[in-house]
């Protein structure tokens, strides 16, 4: 019975060791699989990390950034002085050229027309006088009764000669005709001095008819009105406010009013010298503004500044993109980008800038998955197209639906 018992227990003890050994074992491979898992390379690639090529449309473009402009722009000034009286229009309205805008007070103005009025009817009455004078004098100096006074005189001389009649009958007719020969001679020179007079007369008038004119041209200057058709762009005056006249401060003058022609619009901006080359008139562009960033407008380039304007050693041309704005949907002063269309294509395979990879040489490939390499990836060698900055065209070297790695 003892040596059974011995037995047994020495069989326990040795399926307690295979087991233990056996468990030993397993932890070790498992150990050294695990070990073999974190030393393999990893070629899986994150999905963040990869794009399809694509089919679309894609342009290559310059961008001219600026400000909404209207095709014509005036900036409206009183060409008299006064204060604000009316203002008839606000702005965002249309008006039509002729319009009444805004009048100034008048009440000076029209006092002034009617001093000027009187002054030319006191010259005008001047001159009358004077002329009235001349007259007189041409006649006086013209001496109708000299020849006669003379033919007696003569007729004295040879009666006494022939003593039909006595020395002081002689000495009358003398007398008389010699006063008649002043007389004359005096209003001859009176009738340099009227004639003077007269002509002075005439150029008071000439003066008074201008102040007359110019008085009458104020008042007139007193009510504004649009040079053109428009829209009122600002109101830059309110009733009650001085204003300035340009005729005496030139551009210094009291702004009143800016009006535009907004039926057009345009964009301003600068492109570089290195795209230059390719913008021209004509050529279209899409424009898009702050206020409408889910719209696109169309425009046309009708503007290329033929001389360049170099700063920071960068050189660049300003070109005018117009748009048709019969709405008046844009509006002046709104920011906008001119997209210029330098090349478009359409339906072309295209993967994202991302993904391109460019050698010393400047050829260009591009990485796909794959399995098989020890790195997971492979580069292929592609044929770019046109690019936009964000993708770019693939003329040979892959296909649709390829997946691609981004850089």
């Amino acid at each position: 019975m003892s040596t059974n018992a011995g037995s047994a227990k020495s069989g326990r003890r040795k399926r307690k060791r295979l087991i233990l050994f056996g468990s030993l074992g397993a932890v070790l491979a498992l150990i050294v699989v695990l070990s073999a898992a974190a030393l393999r390379p990893n070629r899986a690639i994150e999905p963040d990390k990869l794009a399809a090529v694509e089919r679309g449309d894609i342009a290559r473009s310059v961008v001219a950034t600026g400000k909404i402009e209207p095709l014509t722009k005036v900036e409206v000034k009183s060409k008299a002085s006064g204060i604000v009286e009316r203002i008839y229009v606000d702005e965002g309205q249309k008006v039509k050229a002729g319009q009444l805008l805004a009048e100034l007070d008048k009440e000076q103005l029209q006092a002034a027309v009617a001093e000027a009025r009187a002054n030319l009817e006191a010259a005008q009455a001047a001159q009358q006088a004077a002329d009235a004078a001349y007259q007189k004098d041409i006649v006086d100096a013209e001496g109708p009764d000299v020849p006669f006074l003379k033919n007696d005189m003569d007729r004295a001389h040879d009666s006494y000669k022939q003593g039909l009649i006595a020395l002081n009958q002689m000495q009358d007719a003398e007398k008389n005709y010699q006063l008649a020969l002043n007389k004359q001679v005096s209003a001859q020179r009176n009738a340099e001095m009227a004639k003077a007079q007269l002509a002075q007369a005439k150029a008071q008038i000439a003066q008074a008819k201008a102040a007359l004119d110019n008085a009458e041209e104020n008042l007139r200057y007193a009510t504004i009105t649009s040079p053109m058709d428009g829209v009122v762009l600002s109101k830059d005056v309110e009733v009650g406010d001085a204003v300035s006249s340009i005729l005496v401060l030139g551009s210094q003058a009291t702004l009143v009013m800016t009006l535009g022609d907004t039926s057009e619009v345009y964009v301003k901006g600068k492109v570089d010298e290195a795209d230059i080359g390719k913008v021209y008139l004509g050529q279209s562009a899409r424009i898009v503004v702050e206020s409408f960033k889910d719209r696109i407008f169309q425009g046309k380039v009708t503007k290329i500044a033929p001389l360049g304007v170099e700063k920071d050693n960068v050189t660049t041309f300003e070109v005018r993109v117009s748009i048709q704005n019969p709405t008046g949907e844009l509006r002046a002063n709104m920011s906008a980008n001119a997209e210029i269309i330098l090349e478009e294509k359409k339906s072309v395979l295209l993967v994202p800038e991302g993904a391109l990879i460019f050698d010393k040489d400047k050829n260009t490939s591009i990485e796909i998955p794959d399995p098989k390499a020890d790195s997971g990836r492979k580069k292929v060698a592609v044929k770019l197209g046109i690019s936009n900055g964000v993708k770019a065209e693939i003329v040979s070297g892959l296909n649709e639906g390829q997946r691609v790695i981004l850089q």
